[in-house]
């Protein structure tokens, strides 16, 4: 990491000898680069662990077969240092609140379980028993189970994700916010709606097959580099690659492939995208509304695009939605995307020349307002001709953290089907709770009100992840009981409640000893394909204990043990799989398919053409352009939108680093990326460092301050700067309609200029 702050253009294709460099220099920060070497070697292998960080699926036949930046999380995580309770007699807690969420995680491991005591605003060693006990007594006297919040990150395997919403639901509550309330709520509901299943309808295989995929607001050189690898073989057998998002990003244009020795040793580079258009924020809709108007032109021209007969034996709605289409001025969709006719219809003609195409989207889509219905537009646009349920075509949501599709698919929702429920009730013989549960949102309201009154964190770092950070910290802060299952220092420690405690669990890569017998845990891909994940290393701690165990001793705490033998599921993975199989469909006789080399695939019904919605029928949906949602003008200053977004040298709220390689920052995270004319206009200058004040209807001063412009190939009127030192900006009744989704690809701000803040 360098020690100085610079701002250099990268000229460099992703990947490559860069990508290396940064990994070689991960390895031996992490104090344990020969046994990394050794772990990097069993990544998302059949005899080893699943990586830690994104949930692209896994290509079949390759000895090496990770990224940078799974590297990155594998050393991160495998590393020699510990935090232990002599650490916060030299930090006080709320000291630490001032130092940066790089400062935190780099301290290492958490090695024994923690209580904070108050009054020396210390956390101090507590056993694990004691632990447990005061869990119990806290939760057991909580007025209602509606008080009690189960938040889990996704990188939870299935296995402890569904002992953790068994707990939940014998205890008496569906408040299970999750990581997916922030991110993918749109793919879900959207999909669900439109085509029966709520996820992607593709496998890996179909990246091969495919003529044509657009790319989405999503930028897979920094958030899931294998995904790279996939575009770059598709472009090399003819795939045309188009892709759509709001920043110019490097991965997206140009890979080398550092796994590849051709590439290495003759620096050649693959062209990833044959198209590249970057809408405005929010624009993307409008940009596909843009593309049906074209191809129904088409169309009525004569020139025969859609698919007829699947439109008439698959879908509903389509008369209707044209209707909307041939409503919808070009005016408006040029105004609205950002983008001209011609780069529309650019875009239509390679969607209607090719026979197979995928459409695949990450978060750029799915953190607007109207992030359901653009879901929904990219669906009605693969109807339209018939591009879902045939090899190399469908839909793909690329999803964040490893296992968080798992996490849904075995019972983490706080809006479960009545069918899972009576599953449940079923085979376990007692009623299960029907009343909806809270969302991430919900939850930070319902602390800061007083309603929830415990916290329970299955990973993840809830106070950075979530929205309007200051009003999140002051939540947690508000319960009787925090309880954080954690690898690291995070900041969502530095914010306990009454009670809070810290309890250190394995991770990925470590192996897991239940009464003297190795465990397995299991995670679901992007592409639905379940496989076994078994880490290799000794534990960094003799005192950390596995997810599974911590949940089953936690459930035995609160309810004992008459009606769930918590203590010896937990003993087992095996039992708890055989529950899975028992109540959820498509994981029947689990644990023998797990031996089938890559696991085995869960069934997905839209792939088949098998339309699980009211009518049996494939959804169109007709959603009007959305209008104007903010002010041009806040207390005289132009509003601008700003999105947040990852730097390169991060995974979710982990920093690994203070460089972002690709965009050309380094040794600093503090900046501000802005069109060239907009700095004009604001008659500002690049290096000049302003404050950022969000613009909101609640009359909340929210600010963040010391951001350094950066000028940047972005539209006008956007903004670009990574979180979570941002999200303090995000309003916390800011969200998708019909999500609960925090709009952080969305947020108005204005920019207030910082005296003598020029920089060197």
């Amino acid at each position: 990491m360098p020690d100085y702050k610079r701002i250099e253009p990268y000229d460099g294709a992703a990947g490559g000898w860069g990508a290396l460099v940064s990994t070689t220099r991960a390895l031996l920060n992490s104090r344990r680069p020969l046994a990394n070497i050794r772990n990097l070697l069993k990544v998302n292998q059949a005899k080893g662990f699943d990586c830690p960080g994104c949930a692209w699926g896994d290509a079949a036949g390759h000895s090496v077969n990770f990224c940078e930046n799974g590297a990155k999380a594998v050393a991160w995580e495998a590393t020699a240092s510990q935090v232990r309770a002599d650490f916060f007699r030299r930090h006080k807690v709320s000291a630490l609140r001032r130092q940066s969420d790089y400062f935190l995680e780099y301290q290492g491991r958490i090695a024994e379980p923690l209580s904070y005591n108050p009054a020396t605003d210390e956390y101090e060693h507590i056993s694990w028993q004691d632990a447990f006990e005061l869990i119990g007594e806290k939760v057991r006297a909580l007025s209602s189970p509606d008080e009690l919040l189960l938040y889990t990150s996704g990188r939870a395997s299935n296995e402890v994700a569904y002992l953790y919403q068994l707990f939940g639901r014998f205890y008496g509550t569906n408040n299970f916010p999750d990581c997916s309330n922030m991110c993918h709520e749109a793919s879900g509901v959207g999909l669900s709606q439109s085509i029966g299943v709520g996820k992607g309808t593709v496998t890996l295989d179909d990246f091969e097959q495919a003529d044509a995929i657009f790319v989405f607001g999503q930028n897979p050189g920094t958030n899931h580099p294998r995904m790279l690898h996939t575009l770059g073989q598709a472009a090399k057998k003819g795939a045309a690659i188009v892709s759509i998002n709001n920043l110019k990003e490097r991965g997206l244009e140009r890979f080398d492939n550092p796994q590849d020795p051709r590439h290495m040793l003759t620096r050649s580079t693959s062209s990833i995208s044959s198209l590249y258009l970057c809408p405005k924020l929010g624009g993307d809709m409008a940009l596909v509304r843009g593309m049906v108007k074209q191809l129904w032109d088409w169309q009525q021209q004569g020139r025969p695009v859609f698919d007829r007969d699947f439109i008439d034996r698959h879908t509903q709605g389509l008369d209707g939605y044209l209707g909307l289409v041939e409503q919808t001025g070009w005016a408006e969709i040029e105004a609205q995307s950002g983008l001209s006719r011609s780069q529309i219809t650019e875009a239509a003609a390679v969607f209607a020349g090719a026979k197979r195409v995928i459409c695949t989207w990450a978060m750029g889509i799915t953190q607007h307002r109207h992030s359901l219905a653009t879901v929904q537009e990219i669906v009605n646009l693969q109807l339209l001709a018939g591009h879902i349920g045939r090899p190399g075509a469908g839909l793909s949501p690329v999803r964040g953290h490893s296992n968080v599709q798992g996490n849904r698919t075995v019972g983490i929702n706080e809006l479960p089907s009545d069918d899972f429920l009576d599953r449940l009730e079923s085979h376990f013989e007692r009623p299960m709770p029907r009343k909806h549960g809270l969302n991430t949102v919900e939850s930070i309201a319902a602390m800061e009100q007083g309603t929830a009154r415990a916290f329970i964190a299955l990973g993840g770092n809830f106070a950075a992840a979530a929205p309007d950070s200051g009003r999140t910290q002051t939540a947690l802060s508000n319960c009787e009981l925090t309880v954080h299952i954690s690898t690291k220092l995070n900041r969502s420690h530095l914010w306990p409640g009454k009670a809070g405690l810290i309890l250190p669990c394995l991770g990925r890569t470590e192996q897991d000893l239940q009464n003297g017998t190795p465990q397995y845990i299991t995670v679901e891909d992007s592409f639905s394909m379940v496989h076994a994940s078994q880490g290799m290393t000794a534990p960094n701690s003799p005192e950390q204990r596995s997810e599974v165990a911590i949940v089953a001793g936690i459930a035995a705490a609160v309810l004992g043990e008459e009606e769930l033998p918590w203590t010896v599921l937990a003993g087992d993975y095996g039992r708890i799989r055989e529950l899975i199989g028992q109540t959820i469909p498509g994981f029947e006789d689990m644990n023998t398919r797990l031996d089938t080399p890559g696991g085995f695939y869960l069934d997905n019904s839209a792939a088949r053409r098998e339309w699980r919605t009211p009518s049996g029928k494939a959804n169109f949906f007709a959603h009007p352009l959305p209008t104007q949602l903010l002010p041009l003008e806040f207390e005289g200053r132009p509003v601008h939108t700003l999105q947040t977004l990852r730097a390169h040298d991060q995974y979710n709220t982990t920093i690994y680093g203070l460089d972002d390689r690709y965009r050309g920052v380094y040794g600093q995270r503090m900046v501000l990326f802005i069109n060239r004319e907009d700095l004009v206009v604001l008659g500002m200058e690049a290096g000049q460092k302003v404050t950022l004040q969000s613009v909101w209807t609640d009359n909340r001063e929210r600010k963040v301050a010391g951001f350094t412009l950066v000028p940047y190939d972005i539209p006008r009127g956007n903004l670009a700067a990574y979180y979570p030192e941002t999200n303090p900006l995000v309003p916390l009744d800011s969200i998708g309609e019909g999500t609960g989704t925090p709009t952080s690809k969305a947020i108005g701000v204005v920019l207030i200029p910082e005296r003598d803040s020029r920089i060197l």
